[in-house]
């Protein structure tokens, strides 16, 4: 997943950065921020693809340093205009940080891309101070297993599931809006797989939140299109 998302890097760059675009800029991060602690030490920014919430939890006081596997997508972060906090291209499942260095980290949308989920979140929890938290932003597993069919009128379309739940299955789903195309590969996986590999690397939950479009006349306000997640190193 990770060459992927290096070769969609341009794609995913015009996407994020075209203003109220898509669902960042028009309810997501006011749903996920609110879960974010206060600054504290260092904030690390997993997964970081072209740095928009990076540059979001600067401006809310947080020290950040992002980090990414792709090149191009740490590339495009590091040199926004906006930009002041460093940018590394680094594995989520071998973090260049030392031990209980960072006090947050914020994996926003990208725990279902990383190919090694249950090394990131060790890493993720090696590098966690004591009390530290970690806050995630995924797809939610059950808008993995299918899709709306088409319809005329967005609330009356039915939600098809077309695979299995408990099995993990690779995606690559290709949206174009407004003139712009842009191709989403990762891997759907149930849920249990993120609990189980968040419990043995030793964080405890503390918040979970399942997250629709505000929207009564889309017809994500009928099924959660994300789920947050906020968990602590005991």
């Amino acid at each position: 997943m990770r060459d992927a998302w290096d070769a969609h890097a341009p794609e995913w760059i015009a996407w994020a950065r075209t203003p109220a675009h898509d669902s960042y800029w028009q309810f997501h991060r006011d749903a996920f921020l609110p879960l974010v602690p206060a600054p504290g030490r260092l904030s690390l920014d997993l997964g970081c693809g072209e740095g928009r919430l990076s540059r979001d939890l600067a401006a809310l006081g947080h020290r950040v340093v992002a980090l990414d596997a792709s090149p191009a997508m740490a590339s495009a972060a590091a040199g926004h205009g906006a930009t002041r906090n460093p940018v590394v291209v680094g594995d989520a499942a071998a973090l260049p940080i030392r031990a209980e260095a960072v006090d947050l980290v914020v994996a926003f949308m990208c725990l279902q891309d990383v190919d090694a989920l249950e090394d990131a979140l060790l890493e993720t929890s090696r590098v966690l101070g004591p009390g530290g938290r970690l806050v995630v932003a995924i797809t939610h597993p059950a808008s993995t297993t299918g899709a709306f069919e088409p319809g005329a009128v967005e609330t009356e379309r039915r939600f098809v599931v077309e695979r299995s739940w408990f099995d993990r299955a690779p995606l690559a789903t290709v949206v174009e809006r407004d003139g712009l195309s842009m191709t989403f590969v990762s891997e759907h996986r149930p849920l249990q797989d993120y609990v189980e590999a968040i419990v043995r690397a030793g964080l405890l939950i503390e918040a979970l939140r399942e997250v629709g479009d505000p929207r009564p006349d889309d017809k994500w306000h009928r099924m959660p299109m994300f789920l947050h997640l906020v968990a602590r190193r005991g």
